[in-house]
């Protein structure tokens, strides 16, 4: 039945409807009556805004039983497509899960859906908590519903719609292989909805999930809802990025280029310091540089931000005791953001959002300077904060009621805290092995907080201006908008048991072929092929020109190159020969002796002053020892004092005369150089340089060459007339045959990588018979239940029963090695670890992970690719037993050096594998389950207990 729906009379729609004709119009209403049908209508109808077109397109795909790509910027609205695939399973009465990278964004999520349809409809799994699991909609980390994937979970019946926020996240080297695991394992049945940041390779990444998961519609939207602009911030003067224009690739502001190059001419306060007092003119001239442009105070930021109304604002600081010190600056400055009125609110929400936690506690986690901040409308943000304070903060912050925020940049990883402002204090920052520059990717990411949607009509970010920034440089970041999408998949042990047990080896080799890992790499492979077709055909051309009518080209060209190869090798052994003689000479030099230098920017005649000998060398003269060969330090006969090296001497030198040093001298004095050097020309300077005789070339006395030269002599193309002509051709051939060979051996390298790697890791699982052919032993399913970075150490560790009875505490300690991993640098100093059994069991665990090293060298499994066992890291050890001991919070941070955050992560990533431990330890007779189960209950207390849903 066709519902032709009335037009009402005045409207533009009825206008239009009344300049169609008759049929016209009765197809225009039969449009509308099936629009008015779609599940599309009546998830509009929940919104008081339109939703935008790629909105709209990505959700027509989905109704149309197609799964999608969205990429979009941030802020951009990309979740209502999400939020479209839970209103379209629930209307189809089947099961949608909505899984994020980071539980504060599942909370977040939870928190949303539940407003919407009721907390009867939601659920939560996250590593630490379920909540209604049953439910129709489930809100989980990627995590939980990989490990669901694999153990077959009944839960999984039903399920219609799979969202994936934040899936550029398969991009991170330690958890982006999950996101991959669950692409690749999702029943075929389960429509996929992907949420991605604006990348640049979407329609790559796009065609990888049309062949695993089916027809699958890319979308990608670059607009962002509200526009951003670009600042720079110098002294008390706020620079736009760019000049204002109307082309399409903008032009830097010429103001900042020219502050650039005037502070590059300037000399720097210290570089006028060094060496001399600071004059009263230099004084003068550092006030006058610093009244144009220096890098603004912390306070001095937001009380300028706060005065051009560009608050609320995050400013991004890449240290955590930073966004602290920041936040402390703000308050010893005086600055208020807050009335009375603001500052009771937030008296209010802070105190109800932490009645939970003891009163003893406080003083401990920082909480009345936490709060002061808070009243004041200024806070820090990063993951060393407790969970709960974090929480605060950003709900205070969408509120309004914080509106200067210093954090690190995991805030920009999803959760929701558009700002009117960003502010970047430096573009460079520490990435856990050096201090880098930011990325485009990382710059637009950092930046896409800014503008927020549906209340500025434009977002700003600024950076601030500092000594030596390039204007060119900031617009590349700011103009860029390259960030591709790589994939950081690697089997596991846990996956390669898990896989072999589903599907048997050679269809897990299959499965893994599928990953974009792989597509990525036999996509680059993709021109390397065609290259080497178009050298073949070069091959086939060169061939032909170099055919000779007097007999076999080839092989005449092959006697030529091994001719060319043999001299070259021989000239090369000569060299060599020579240059250790030239080093076996100079080592015997001593101060005094007069040389000549056979060549370089010195060559003559010159005074030896310091031999410069190999390390360990003295030849009865304590000098300067260098470790690549003798140095010698020379005074040369046009005064000037020179520390040369081997290049300077192609030929050993022998000395031609001696002459004593006088004491007194010294190379720093203009005077003694020119004494020692008039007496060094009087002495020597008659005497001429001693004439290096050529020795007889080896080649002359070679066999082979002789040979060669023999065969190449009496070949039939020797005498032909266009000899020379096919030899050219000859050597293009063979150059382009080299090369040739060279891109093969590069394709060889880059197919079947991952196929090869999980063969290496099953030939591993096999010698420890965890797998048995196509056969997963009970050792192996145990494995197939752990899932961390040290899996198969922790199962080695339950089969050699190293756990076997120690205590709760005793075992937290012991687990806290297989979580923890020091965020610096080894320390000098062994951390401290309790006594008696568990002392005992950590070491068994360092001597098993020391066994599984050798045998991963031998399988040629090596961390460097991604895979392996890292070294268990005891540092947590202590503060793990402590706190399951019973130990008050305020001694355990106090001992173990940590803030409250990061102490409450590691707790729960230690409660987390504990769960997994006694869920796999079920051995009959096992004290190891029971133990596991009381360290969590242990664990789970105070600090850790409260600190949030997730």
């Amino acid at each position: 039945m066709i519902v032709l729906l009335s037009v009402r009379p005045g409207t533009l729609e009825s206008t239009m409807t009344e300049d169609l004709s008759p049929a016209e119009r009765y197809a225009a209403a039969r449009r509308r009556a099936a629009e008015q049908a779609t599940a599309l209508a009546s998830f509009r109808e929940m919104y008081d805004f339109a939703l935008d077109p790629f909105q709209i397109e990505a959700c027509q795909a989905l109704e149309a039983g197609k799964g999608v790509l969205v990429a979009a910027p941030t802020g951009s609205g990309k979740t209502i497509v999400g939020e479209f695939a839970v209103h379209l399973a629930l209307q189809q009465g089947r099961k949608c899960f909505y899984t994020t990278p980071i539980k504060a964004l599942s909370n977040q999520k939870y928190a949303d859906l539940c407003r919407r349809y009721g907390a009867d409809k939601v659920g939560l799994l996250t590593g630490d908590n379920s909540v209604n699991s049953d439910a129709p909609v489930v809100v989980m980390t990627t995590e939980v519903l990989r490990n669901m994937l694999y153990a077959g979970s009944r839960t999984l019946l039903g399920l219609g719609h799979v969202v994936m926020d934040e899936v550029h996240y398969l991009s991170d080297r330690f958890r982006g292989a999950v996101w991959e695991e669950v692409i690749i394992h999702l029943p075929e049945s389960v429509t996929l909805v992907s949420l991605s940041a604006t990348v640049s390779n979407a329609e790559e990444f796009g065609d990888w999930l049309d062949t695993v998961r089916g027809d699958t519609e890319v979308i990608v939207s670059e607009h962002r809802p509200v526009p951003l602009f670009q600042h720079v911030l110098a002294g008390r003067r706020m620079y736009d990025l760019f000049e204002e224009g109307d082309g399409h690739k903008k032009a830097v502001n010429p103001d900042l280029v020219r502050l650039a190059r005037t502070e590059a001419s300037q000399p720097s306060y210290q570089d006028r310091r060094r060496g001399r007092a600071m004059r009263e003119a230099d004084r003068e001239r550092e006030r006058r540089q610093r009244s144009r442009a220096w890098t603004p105070g912390r306070p001095e930021v937001i009380e300028r931000l706060d005065s051009e109304g560009l608050l609320p604002a995050i400013t991004f600081i890449f240290s955590r005791a930073a966004c602290e010190s920041a936040v402390q600056q703000c308050l010893y400055a005086g600055l208020r953001l807050n009335d009375d009125e603001a500052r009771q609110r937030v008296r209010d929400l802070v105190e109800e959002r932490t009645a939970s936690i003891p009163r003893e506690d406080l003083h401990v986690l920082g909480y009345y300077e936490w709060l002061e901040g808070l009243e004041r409308g200024i806070a820090a943000h990063h993951a060393g904060m407790l969970p709960t304070f974090k929480e605060v903060v950003e709900e205070l912050f969408v509120r309004g009621l914080v509106k200067a925020v210093f954090a690190t940049e995991t805030l920009a990883l999803g959760i929701n805290m558009p700002a009117r402002s960003v502010v970047l204090e430096k573009l460079v920052k520490w990435n856990g092995e050096q201090h880098a520059d930011i990325t485009p990717g990382e710059y637009t990411q950092l930046t896409g907080r800014a503008g927020r949607r549906g209340i500025d009509v434009e977002g700003h970010a600024v950076v601030l201006w500092h000594r030596g920034m390039s204007p060119e440089h900031l617009a590349g970041l700011a103009g860029t908008r390259t960030y591709p999408l790589r994939s950081s998949f690697k089997p596991s042990y846990n996956m390669a048991v898990n896989l072999v047990e589903q599907f048997g080896r050679h269809r897990s080799r299959e499965l893994l072929e599928t990953s974009f890992a792989q597509f990525q790499a036999d996509r680059s492979v993709v021109g390397i092929s065609r290259q080497v077709q178009r050298n073949e055909e070069g091959l086939a051309g060169y061939k032909e020109s170099m055919v000779c009518h007097l007999g076999d080209f080839d092989e005449y060209a092959r006697l030529r190159r091994e001719l060319k190869d043999r001299e070259s090798e021989l000239a090369r052994q000569g060299a060599t020969q020579r240059r250790a003689e030239a080093a076996v000479a100079l080592e015997k030099l001593r101060p005094g002796d007069v040389i000549h230098v056979p060549t370089g920017k010195y060559a003559g005649l010159a005074l030896v002053l310091d031999p410069g000998l190999p390390a360990g060398r003295s030849n009865g003269h304590r000098g300067v020892e260098y470790h690549d060969g003798p140095r010698p330090l020379v005074l040369t006969a046009e005064r000037q004092v020179k520390r040369l090296a081997s290049i300077d001497f192609p030929v050993p030198v022998e000395p031609l005369e001696r002459m004593r040093i006088p004491k007194t001298f010294n190379p720093r004095s203009p005077q003694s150089r020119r004494d020692l050097a008039s007496a060094l020309r009087g002495r020597a300077g008659h005497i001429p340089p001693e004439r290096h005789r050529k020795k007889r070339s080896q080649a002359a006395d070679d066999r082979e060459i002789a040979r060669l030269r023999t065969a190449i002599r009496a070949h039939p193309c020797h005498g032909c007339n266009d000899r020379e002509d096919h030899a050219r051709w000859a050597e293009r051939y063979h150059r382009l045959l080299r090369d040739t060979s060279q891109l093969e051996r590069r394709i060889e390298g880059r197919t079947n990588t991952i196929a090869r790697t999980f063969d290496r890791i099953v030939a591993l699982l096999t010698e420890l018979d965890y797998l048995r052919g196509d056969e997963v032993t009970e050792d192996g399913k145990r494995l197939a239940r752990l899932y961390g970075e040290l899996d198969l150490l922790a199962s080695e560790c339950l089969r050699e029963g190293v756990w076997e009875g120690l205590g709760p505490a005793e075992l937290a300690a012991c687990v806290s090695a297989l979580v923890y991993e020091a965020r610096v640098g080894d320390d000098a100093l062994a951390p401290r670890v309790p006594s008696g059994r568990a002392k005992a069991a950590l070491g068994e665990m360092v001597r098993i992970w020391g066994r599984l090293d050798g045998l991963e060298e031998e399988f040629r499994i090596t961390q460097s690719e991604g895979v392996g066992q890292r070294e268990p890291d005891l540092g947590f050890a202590w503060a793990a037993y402590m706190w399951a001991s019973g130990t008050g919070l305020d001694e355990v941070l106090r001992e173990a050096e940590m803030p409250a955050g990061d102490f409450v992560r590691w707790c729960k990533q230690v409660i987390d594998v504990l769960g997994q431990i006694s869920a796999a330890s079920s051995v009959e007779g096992s004290t190891v389950a029971k133990s596991a189960r009381k360290a969590v209950e242990q664990l789970l207390r105070g600090v850790v207990a409260y600190s949030s849903v997730g």
